[in-house]
């Protein structure tokens, strides 16, 4: 196996991706701060897909993935394909379902909803796509228990019912779930190509988003059960960052620890 590639999804420097002015001088500063790969997500700024991959490659960066939202999928499939292709990239996630119109859905309301997940998979690998779903904490709701035992998450429906849909992991999110990202892992299989790292630890008294390694979470585990489930690219991701109130400092901060056990 290649060696692993470390990867930042650019919805942690959104702030910064919002005007196409800058753009050229965020991909320098995650270049600089160790940063070779980005995945595409929560950029605002007006440029082309094709646009955007030139102003990464110029600063060194590959794009290896991007976030593209349910709605776009269903209004315009070929566009965002379309899109994938002008970003350079094989893999495209659905990031997020919309948990407030979604949270009164029966068994059978998310299995038809994960059949067309499972469409939308199918169209996009004949055009050289790899789709996936990312998750939140909510997936992690349970159907059908009984005398306290039993049950089935939202998240292992969707992926008994898709066959070729693959699976982006937010780590973090797995965790605060209440599952175990490590049995996560290894349950995954062979269906997480690209996962998603991401550190939550107390501060004040409160439990936020925190930098890789600050957060006391079993980072090495979890990587080495995604590595045997045939992980090939890991992306760092923090939605905020109270404690550094810098993105680039906290991605950094990630970036380092990384290297003691992944490179």
């Amino acid at each position: 196996m290649k060696k692993p590639i470390i990867a930042a999804t650019l919805f942690t420097l959104r702030d910064f991706c919002a005007d196409a002015k800058d753009l050229p001088k965020t991909a320098a500063r995650l270049k600089k701060i160790g940063y070779d790969y980005a995945q595409i997500s929560g950029v605002g700024a007006k440029v082309t897909p094709a646009e955007l991959r030139k102003i990464f490659l110029d600063a060194g960066i590959e794009t290896i993935g991007a976030h593209i939202s349910l709605p776009q999928w269903r209004e315009n499939f070929k566009g965002c394909i379309d899109a994938c292709h002008g970003y350079g990239c094989s893999y495209a996630a659905i990031p997020w379902m919309d948990w407030n119109t979604l949270k009164d859905a029966s068994v059978a309301d998310w299995k038809k909803l994960f059949r067309e997940f499972d469409t939308m998979a199918k169209n996009a690998l004949k055009e050289g796509i790899k789709l996936q779903y990312h998750n939140h904490d909510f997936e992690f709701n349970q159907f059908g228990i009984k005398g306290g035992k039993g049950g089935k998450t939202i998240l292992e429906m969707m992926f008994e019912t898709c066959k070729v849909l693959q699976g982006e992991p937010d780590y973090g999110w797995v965790m605060r779930g209440g599952m175990d990202p490590v049995l996560w892992a290894q349950k995954m299989n062979g269906r997480i190509d690209q996962v998603h790292l991401k550190g939550w630890g107390m501060l004040g008294g409160n439990f936020v988003m925190r930098a890789l390694g600050e957060d006391r979470i079993n980072w090495p585990a979890i990587v080495k059960a995604s590595l045997k489930s045939g992980t090939h690219t890991f992306i760092v991701e923090q939605d905020n960052w109270p404690a550094s109130n810098d993105p680039f400092k906290s991605l950094a901060i990630s970036r380092e620890y990384l290297k003691g056990f992944l490179g």
